[in-house]
């Protein structure tokens, strides 16, 4: 059973009429209906409670992540209001080797940007048709993705993207205004295991869409940890006679 834990703003599905038609329960709940099976169990944490008051420690507490084997996450407009040191917590867990995936804007969060080490900083613009093609059809996250599909509004992303070099790039968006897009990209750090996915903005039905569901759900498992250190410690050892 891989162990997801999703974690979501929740800020938008709360105060935007518009926004709440299209994720009623929020984005982390319609994560969770397609994700949840008998292979994933998953657990939902959010910046803002249903009063819009911030979530101590965001639910990620010691012990959620010490009990998470993948975290998913999406965010916005209060990246801010992270705490430093969850951020550092969540940070130095993936080092140990829980997977990590970031959906859409969360490409500018805290924690993605100093996994990055770089601005993360893009083009964007609203209201776009894009189609994303597969370029990597041989990847475990691309199994079952045909050439390319379509997303009739998704939010234009574009180049440049200021990230490091992808260690795997899965996926180019193209859009009706002609800017491309890497919107699927492949990171290590240390043990972690990292996916970027960039579809996903809160007033389009995109995480309905089955082929943005079946790339989530392969990215879990190809982002589940095969090795997790218990720390990061830096030790002297004694001398091992050969």
């Amino acid at each position: 059973m891989i162990k997801v834990t999703i974690f979501n703003e929740f800020m938008h599905e709360q105060t935007e009429d518009a926004i709440k038609k299209v994720y009623p329960a929020g984005i982390h709940n319609a994560l969770k209906d397609f994700l949840e099976s008998e292979e994933i169990s998953v657990r939902t944490v959010t910046l803002l409670d249903e009063n819009l008051n911030l979530v101590p420690e965001c639910g990620l507490t010691p012990e959620v992540l010490a009990d998470t084997d993948v975290l998913i996450w999406w965010g916005h407009m209060r990246h801010g209001d992270v705490p430093d040191e969850v951020v550092d917590r969540v940070y130095n867990q993936i080092l140990c080797g829980m997977g990590a995936i970031f959906l859409h804007s969360a490409h500018h969060s805290k924690l993605f940007r100093r996994l990055m080490g770089t601005t993360c900083n893009l083009h964007w613009r609203e209201n776009e048709k894009e189609r994303l093609y597969n370029i990597n059809p041989s990847h475990p996250i691309m199994a079952g993705i045909g050439d390319y599909f379509d997303l009739e509004k998704e939010e234009m992303y574009g180049e440049r993207f200021e990230i490091p070099e992808p260690d795997e790039l899965l996926m180019i968006g193209t859009y009706s205004s002609h800017e491309v897009m890497r919107s699927a990209c492949t990171f290590r750090r240390v043990n972690g295991r990292i996916f970027y996915f960039q579809p996903g903005h809160e007033a389009y039905p995109t995480y309905y869409n089955e082929n943005v569901q079946r790339i989530i759900t392969n990215a879990v498992k190809w982002a589940n940890p095969t090795y997790r250190a218990k720390s990061l410690s830096c030790p002297c050892t004694e001398v091992i006679p050969l």
